[in-house]
C-alpha cells in the first residue's frame, strides 16, 4: 500500500505537527506501508494551467505523481479565512477531475478556533467527493488549544488521529480486496 500524508499549506506549522504524528504512527502501525510525506513549504508549486498532470515537471510534476500513485492519502490543512488554503486548492487544480477514484483520503483541519470546525465539511469534502474519493468519516478537527510547542498535548486529538489512520488503512485494504474480487469474477 502506498500512502502519502500531504501537508497542504505552504506556510505554518500546526499542519505539520500533526502530519509528522501521523508518519510517526503510520510507522508503529505497519512498517511494510509505503509511506511518503508531502509538505507544500517545502515544494516549489507551480500554478495549475489546465495542462495533463503528467506534463508538470520539478515538484509540481513529483507531488501530481505521487498523489496520482497513493493507495490511501490523509491531507492536512489549516482553515484560513473560513476555507482552504490556496495552495491546497492548486493542487487539486493540477490534477484530473477522477484523481482520487480507488482512493481512500482522511482529513485532518488545524485551525485557531471551533468555529471553523465545519469548514472541511463545507470546503473541502464537496471537493474531494467530485473528484471521486472515498472519504473517511470522521475527519478530526484540531484546535489551537490541542498544541503547545511543536506537540500536540490533547489525549483526545491523539486517540482521534489514531482512529483516522487506522480506519484509513483498514478502508484502504477492503475496498482493494474488494476490487480484486470484482476483476477475479471476470476470468481474464
Amino acid at each position: 500500500m502506498k500512502m502519502i500524508l500531504l501537508s497542504g499549506s505552504n506556510v505554518g506549522t500546526k499542519t505539520r505537527t500533526v502530519i509528522d504524528h501521523l508518519a510517526e504512527a503510520v510507522a508503529a502501525y505497519d512498517s511494510t506501508i509505503e509511506l511518503s510525506v508531502i509538505d507544500l513549504a517545502e515544494a516549489d508549486m507551480v500554478f495549475a494551467d489546465g495542462r495533463n498532470f503528467t506534463e508538470y515537471t520539478g515538484d509540481t510534476g513529483r507531488v501530481a505523481r505521487e498523489l496520482m500513485d497513493a493507495d490511501a492519502i490523509i491531507i492536512g490543512t489549516p482553515i484560513f479565512q473560513a476555507s482552504i488554503p490556496a495552495a491546497l486548492k492548486n493542487v487539486f487544480d493540477l490534477l484530473p477531475i477522477s484523481a482520487f477514484l480507488d482512493k481512500v483520503v482522511g482529513v485532518v483541519a488545524t485551525a485557531g478556533s471551533s468555529k471553523h470546525y465545519l469548514i472541511p465539511a463545507q470546503h473541502l469534502l464537496p471537493i474531494l467527493s467530485y473528484m471521486k474519493a472515498q472519504v473517511v468519516q470522521p475527519y478530526v478537527f484540531v484546535e489551537e488549544s490541542d498544541l503547545h510547542r511543536g506537540e500536540i498535548v490533547s489525549h483526545d486529538v491523539l486517540q482521534r488521529l489514531d482512529r483516522l489512520l487506522e480506519d484509513t488503512i483498514v478502508l484502504t485494504r477492503t475496498f482493494a480486496s474488494i476490487r480484486e474480487e470484482r476483476d477475479a469474477a471476470y476470468g481474464f
